[in-house]
């Protein structure tokens, strides 16, 4: 198949994808099943038929409204299948075949990650650990980072952050960080490995003090017991850091 004939198959994957994705977010806080029962609207919790399940192009044809009932159809729905086709493209734009759609892989995961941190501060373990022992099962398709680097990085990453929570924990008597975010660097580290750990940690406080100035713009107060999605920022620096490491030939250094 021709090289330029990846990112189109990566893209449109990626929609069909994220719009699993998006039910993943909606309906697992919840505890509802995200593989059974039919979609409905948030609204008025009519069932949404096939045509109301097009990625993008049914939000663009009902004008962003529910066709039953006329209520909004939030837009994280649209945020994150344009989210996932986008990493699909990028992903097999950057590395046509199996490295691609492993990275693509990594991209959706993250993407989940990151969306359920923003709106719920939540971390699944289930999805984290599986983050992890995918990249881990990656070196058999790919070979760099290399299996020593990645064993490491899965160690060290969550050691760093667990150690940080700890003291910040001890010094000050309250949480600094949740309970998922080590676990979650430690996952990206078994894909990324662990040289480039202090650049994932810096784009993600880069992010996070985006996120704060763009708080503060919007007139809201950020303070010092203020919640913020740090595992989210980290899930947001990791994919871009996985796109240059691969263009470079498995490493940063």
């Amino acid at each position: 198949m021709p090289d330029y004939l990846y990112p189109i198959l990566g893209a449109v994957l990626g929609l069909v994808i994220g719009s699993f994705l998006a039910t993943i977010v909606s309906r697992w806080p919840e505890g509802k099943s995200v593989v059974s029962g039919r979609s409905r609207c948030d609204s008025c919790n009519e069932p949404l038929g096939a045509l109301d399940l097009v990625p993008i192009l049914s939000y663009l044809a009902r004008i962003g409204k529910c066709a039953y009932c006329g209520s909004a159809i939030k837009t994280d729905y649209l945020v994150i299948e344009l989210g996932a086709g986008l990493i699909g493209g990028i992903a097999l734009f950057v590395a046509p075949g199996m490295a691609g759609l492993l990275g693509a892989i990594f991209g959706w995961i993250l993407l989940t990650l990151a969306a359920l941190d923003a709106q719920h501060h939540w971390l699944p373990d289930r999805l984290t650990l599986t983050l992890a022992v995918v990249g881990i099962a990656s070196t058999v398709f790919v070979e760099e980072p290399d299996i020593t680097d990645r064993l490491i990085g899965g160690g060290a990453g969550f050691l760093t952050l667990f150690l940080v929570g700890w003291s910040y924990h001890k010094l000050r008597g309250r949480e600094g960080l949740g309970g998922g975010d080590p676990k979650l660097l430690g996952a990206i580290g078994c894909w990324l490995g662990w040289p480039v750990l202090p650049l994932v940690i810096l784009g993600a406080a880069m992010a996070g003090l985006l996120a704060v100035f763009m708080t503060r713009i919007r007139g809201h107060a950020v303070t010092a017991d203020s919640a913020l999605p740090f595992g989210g920022f980290m899930a947001i620096a990791a994919f871009p850091i996985w796109i240059i490491q691969t263009m470079r030939g498995g490493s940063l250094l």
